[in-house]
């Protein structure tokens, strides 16, 4: 895409705002409760509570800087209805009430990550955790705030790259640093915001993690592929081929490491902010680099086209890595607009020029490149009369290209623009929630000759109750969903390594409708914190892939089909303080969730759906000391699609200390935690590589935090 393309798209969106707008400068405090459903929310200053929000978590503080790993998607997996891809330590996305891909959106600090991770399950998120200041997860209607596409929900990663205060003292640090045992991960982040004027302040921060491969318990490989391979060795034996029957005799044995798991990575990013009572405005600079690698299913051939005429035999190619870079500038402003209808005009934007590049060995394979703008304004009611909302409109540009003999998607352009609302009127012991929004999409490859336009609608009605002076609040919310379909369902047509299958898309699919509900009831007091909800979605044409059981260039072919859908499932959560004593509360606490999809008509179940998960902990909260020990345990998931293999259940043990030497207010945290005590083979089914990528075994962590 043109640079002149880009400023031409950003001043559609930026001149009717200006001077811009922006989140409150001040930072929103949340508690560092996992469990806790009532955190505000931070992208949404103009409600300190919407019901529509009923499925929000907020994971910060201690509990955060204990889960970090190096990807999103595997630091979010304590909180309920949360999974992981965790296709490798290197790549992982969160799956969300059993869905991702495009259907979850990733997002940092309100607009999204614009890098390639929700074109493949290989391709990283280019958010580090260890900057990141706490993370919000969104389900159900909530998400209409952020695109009517992320029907499973989304992930909001807040961070400081713009700062949103001006810091009292001459400056303020914060840092962090850990080591994780299972794959010798060493880390370091850390900020420094120092103030230049009363209202102007200065921002740096950087990360740097480097892993091995990874450490696991038992075989590699689950008993189904290792009985496959097994057999293998057995063919190859009767067959004289001693050579290839060692090979895979050596690969059916392997245990303790998944190799070719290591990653490096590097983030840093600077920022200035302008911040007064009357608005502010701010801007940063970021980089993020990384290299990781990408375990291959045993057995699997990377398809190439051949080319070679004169049989001579093909070099063996090498571990297959990606190396990853992005550029990003980043915007947020705000103006506040007095005592009028409106309160404050709001602006977040951001620019990324992404690109990876898949190494064969030493050899490049395939190099995907991203060129993109994302923007939101919103216009921020003064509260009227119990009756308070926002209304605004959101811009996404993007280009990607693939090149290469595995560019399975081929270069396309993505422009949409949305309008949409969320207003809330409070009766008393009632309140009553509504969201709308419009998405119009336009998807265009000229490649091959392809053009079309989505326009696709999505609502919300929530509505609540409330006793006075009660803990309970009771609510319903009612939602229909629609999205564009992707560039990946539509375009495909090539051999997808990450996925080991040859992938068609189809050109004329429709927009994916949902029909959603939910109920939920919350308590809340002093020492109680309970939280439940259930909910449903009935799918028109919703887009799946299956086996055809047809071959191509030795790869399965993978085809993209639309049919009705169903999902259903229920999230819970349990905090009880029951006893305190010498300056502890001894608190017990537990998060449960379960999701069940199948495809209508004889379509059988959706893929890689989560089976059901217990999770439950007891411990000790003072000032200065917190210990906990938890159990987890993910029940076998049996219900699979005809190309997937059923998954054994696992139960894990896990264990954390928090040490505040300085007090509470102190600034200094030392952390220690056990993972996997006992050490099992554990496997996520919603992990394309399950199957050959272990979660990992024992891990003993050790963190430090600092805040000067």
């Amino acid at each position: 895409m043109s640079h002149h393309k880009f400023l031409t798209s950003a001043a559609i969106i930026l001149l009717p705002a200006s001077p811009a707008f922006a989140q409150s400068a001040q930072q929103t405090e949340t508690g560092d409760d996992f469990h806790n459903d009532d955190a505000i929310v931070v992208t949404a200053p103009y409600v300190d509570r919407i019901d529509i929000l009923a499925g929000t978590s907020v994971l910060t503080g201690d509990q955060l800087t204990q889960d970090l790993r190096g990807q999103i998607g595997d630091s979010l997996t304590k909180l309920p209805g949360v999974s992981s891809t965790s296709f490798a330590p290197g790549s992982s996305r969160p799956v969300l009430r059993g869905f991702q891909g495009p259907r979850v959106r990733v997002l940092t600090d309100g607009i999204g990550t614009l890098d390639a991770s929700n074109t493949s399950v290989d391709h990283a998120v280019t958010i580090d955790p260890l900057t990141a200041q706490s993370v919000e997860v969104l389900r159900g209607p909530a998400v209409l705030l952020f695109g009517g596409d992320a029907i499973g929900g989304a992930v909001n990663v807040i961070d400081k790259r713009i700062p949103r205060d001006v810091p009292d003292e001459a400056f303020h640090l914060d840092a962090v640093g850990g080591f994780g045992s299972a794959a010798d991960d060493w880390s370091v982040g850390g900020s420094l915001d120092v103030p230049l004027t009363d209202s102007l302040v200065f921002h740096i921060n950087g990360s740097y993690r480097n892993t091995d491969d990874l450490d696991i318990s038992g075989f590699v490989l689950a008993p189904e592929l290792r009985s496959e391979v097994l057999e293998q060795v057995a063919e190859e034996t009767e067959e004289g081929n001693l050579d290839e029957a060692a090979e895979l005799a050596e690969t059916a044995d392997q245990r303790g490491t998944v190799f070719n798991t290591a990653s490096e990575t590097i983030n840093a990013s600077t920022g200035l902010a302008y911040i007064t009572e009357g608005g502010n405005i701010g801007f940063s600079v970021s980089y993020y680099d990384t290299d990781y690698g990408v375990p291959s299913r045993p057995g699997a051939e990377h398809a190439h086209e051949d080319g070679d005429d004169d049989g001579e035999e093909e070099e063996e190619e090498g571990p297959v890595t990606i190396g990853l870079e992005q550029i990003r500038v980043d915007l947020r402003a705000g103006v506040n607009l007095g005592d009028g209808f409106f309160e404050s005009l709001n602006l977040r934007a951001g620019y990324s020029d992404y690109e990876h590049t898949e190494f064969e060995g030493d050899e490049v394979g395939t190099v995907f490149e991203v060129e993109g703008i994302e923007a939101r304004a919103e216009l921020v009611q003064n509260e009227r009369n119990g009756w308070r909302g926002v209304i605004g409109t959101q811009l996404l540009v993007r280009d990607f290209n693939a090149i290469g003999a595995e560019a399975f998607v081929p270069k396309n352009s993505i422009e949409s623009w949305a309008l949409f609302t969320v207003q809330e009127i409070d009766l008393g012991n009632f309140e009553v929630e509504a969201a709308a929004r419009f998405d119009h999409t336009d998807i265009e490859s000229s490649i091959v000759n392809f053009d079309r336009s989505f326009d696709s609608f999505s609502g919300a009605l929530g509505f609540a109750y409330a006793p006075d002076d009660n803990g309970l609040r009771l609510g319903v919310n009612l939602s229909r969903s629609e999205r564009a379909p992707s560039a990946e369902e539509l375009l495909s047509d090539g051999p997808h390594i990450a996925t080991q299958a040859f992938e068609i898309g189809n050109p004329n699919f429709t927009t994916e409708k949902s029909w959603g509900g939910e109920l939920y009831a919350r308590w809340n007091s002093e020492d109680i914190q309970l939280s439940a909800t259930v909910y449903a979605n009935s799918f028109d044409d919703y887009i799946f892939e299956t086996e055809t059981g047809e071959e191509e260039d030795g790869l399965p072919v993978f085809q993209f089909f639309q049919e009705d859908a169903t999902y259903y499932g229920f999230e819970a959560s349990a905090s009880f303080v029951v006893a305190r004593a010498g300056g502890f509360a001894f608190v017990t606490d537990g998060v449960a969730d379960y999701v069940r999809a199948k495809i209508k008509d004889g379509g059988g179940p959706v893929p890689r759906i989560p089976p059901l998960r217990l999770l439950g902990g007891i411990g000790a909260q003072s000032d200065s000391l917190d210990l906990r020990a938890e159990l987890e345990w993910s029940d076998s998931q049996n219900r699979v699609s005809t190309f997937e293999t059923p998954t054994d259940s696992f139960t894990m043990v896990n264990a954390s200390a928090a040490w505040r030497p300085l007090g509470k207010d102190g600034g200094v945290t030392l952390l220690a935690s056990a993972n996997n005590i006992f050490d099992v083979n554990a496997r996520r089914h919603a992990s394309f590589t399950k199957d050959f990528v272990p979660l990992a075994g024992r891990d003993i962590r050790i963190s430090a935090k600092f805040s000067f």
